[in-house]
């Protein structure tokens, strides 16, 4: 797909970073647009960045919901007045329910349900409309958790890593589906690493959690364990000390991300015209990948983060 102009874009997750990038991108190039998200004030912020000479829409959509994702295409149909579309970014994601052995289950099966069941509801319901146009693009966002399920030995991270393993296998097994029976639709798998999103505060937002500076006692106790584990030097930091660590945390994982989401969607859109099915972003998304490839046995040991390290994976791995 070499011009997006007159074409028809579906993004979820387009009220912040990549998706509303993307959203802004594609608007630039002349297509047409709709995203959805759970916050309404941060799609209204994407609609003020998109040129207005295309038609956006946007609508409010819990992902992990098939009833709201089924209600979310009919809309597009509706507001766009069409048939078809011919983009179908699968964009939403949270984090969350890091821990299966002692965690909240209630967490996990929301982090799952946005990041694996928002893809599979959302290519459920808009699929017929991908095979209607001409020609049109599945693109699922998976990340390096969805080929090593890690941010480091001492943070389980298993809703999210599982989520996201099973979007890029589903994505792959897409490939010889569609060749077989809409040999005009392709798909794209994107795997990026640390990007500057919002992931980390919106995920806390839809967890229904605490602010950062009203976290009760036990969960700062958690937290500063975790810290500690991970070799940071913050065991004789005081409460509220640890709750600011955690905002500023979130912070900089958005503003201090090696790749901007505004670059991610770029390479995005540039493996779309380029006709791939594997999108890697982000420096550190080509070397996790060269290294889980060349030698997967050792990458769950606490060494391996030194290797990243050695890689110049800094940010990475203090994530």
């Amino acid at each position: 797909m070499k011009d997006f102009r007159g074409k028809l874009a579906v993004i979820t997750g387009g009220g912040a970073g990549m998706g509303r990038q993307l959203a802004v991108q594609l608007a630039a190039a002349g297509c047409h647009v709709a995203i959805c998200d759970v916050f309404a004030d941060d799609m209204a912020e994407t609609v003020a960045l998109c040129d207005r000479g295309v038609t956006v829409s946007a609508h409010e959509c819990d992902v992990s919901d098939e009833e709201q994702v089924l209600a979310f295409r009919d809309a597009v149909v509706e507001r766009h007045a069409t048939e078809h579309i011919n983009l179908l970014f699968n964009n939403a994601g949270i984090g969350g329910g890091g821990e299966f052995v002692d965690g909240d289950r209630e967490a996990w099966e929301r982090t799952f349900g946005v990041c694996w069941h928002g893809v599979y509801y959302c290519a459920r319901a808009f699929m017929p409309l991908l095979v209607a146009s001409d020609e049109g693009y599945i693109v699922n966002t998976s990340s390096v958790n969805g080929f090593w399920a890690s941010v480091g030995p001492a943070n389980p991270h298993t809703a999210y890593s599982a989520a996201k393993f099973a979007v890029k296998g589903f994505s792959e097994a897409l490939i010889a589906d569609l060749r077989m029976h809409a040999p005009h639709v392709k798909v794209a798998v994107v795997m990026p690493g640390h990007i500057g999103t919002s992931i980390a505060i919106n995920s806390g937002r839809i967890h229904g959690q605490p602010a950062p500076e009203d976290l009760p006692a036990d969960q700062v106790a958690k937290i500063r364990e975790q810290m500690v584990a991970s070799g940071l030097p913050v065991g004789n930091e005081s409460d509220d000390q640890i709750r600011a660590a955690v905002a500023q945390r979130a912070i900089d994982f958005r503003d201090a991300a090696p790749t901007t989401a505004a670059q991610a969607a770029t390479i995005i859109l540039d493996g779309v015209r380029a006709g791939k099915w594997r999108i890697l972003v982000g420096d550190d998304a080509h070397v996790i990948d060269r290294l889980v490839r060349e030698d997967p046995e050792p990458v769950y040991e606490p060494e391996f983060m030194g290797e990243l390290a050695k890689e110049r994976l800094f940010q990475f791995a203090q994530r």
